[in-house]
């Protein structure tokens, strides 16, 4: 309960702090493939993460088999990010998730919650047409750094 509302009281500064303050990372696979935005950007003990879709690494290529595969292929996109800024999936503190397809939402949680086995991260969640590449579902977070 501490660290979430620990969490929660640094999100609310956020909009206080310096840009100075932010560290922007991108991995080298990340800037090869030249899209928009950062892998994450490190605000304080906070990594803010971009939406990651189930895209096979260091491609834009979705993972093979559908919303099962994608999912599971974003989350492990997610872990790699976290780890590679020091952080992991048990120091996820909130995830806003986008899928295609609702009616497949009981296949996503089957893979979420094998990432997730404790404590459950905050969770926000909505019907999204349109992701990037065709994408069946996309998975944003933040985490403690």
């Amino acid at each position: 309960m501490i660290r979430h509302l620990r969490s929660a009281t640094l999100l609310c500064v956020l909009c206080a702090m310096p840009a100075s303050a932010a560290e922007y990372l991108v991995a080298e696979q990340t800037r090869a493939l030249d899209l928009p935005f950062s892998d994450a950007v490190r605000v304080g003990d906070l990594l803010l993460l971009s939406g990651q879709i189930g895209n096979l690494p260091g491609t834009t290529e979705l993972a093979p088999g559908g919303i099962r595969a994608e999912a599971r292929q974003a989350l492990e996109n997610i872990r790699t990010i976290l780890e590679r800024n020091g952080s992991s999936m048990s120091r996820v503190v909130k995830c806003t998730v986008m899928i295609d397809d609702i009616a497949e939402w009981p296949a996503f949680n089957e893979v979420y919650v094998t990432f997730f086995p404790g404590p459950k991260p905050a969770r926000s969640a909505f019907g999204a047409d349109g992701l990037a590449f065709g994408a069946k579902v996309e998975v944003e977070c933040i985490a403690e750094a």
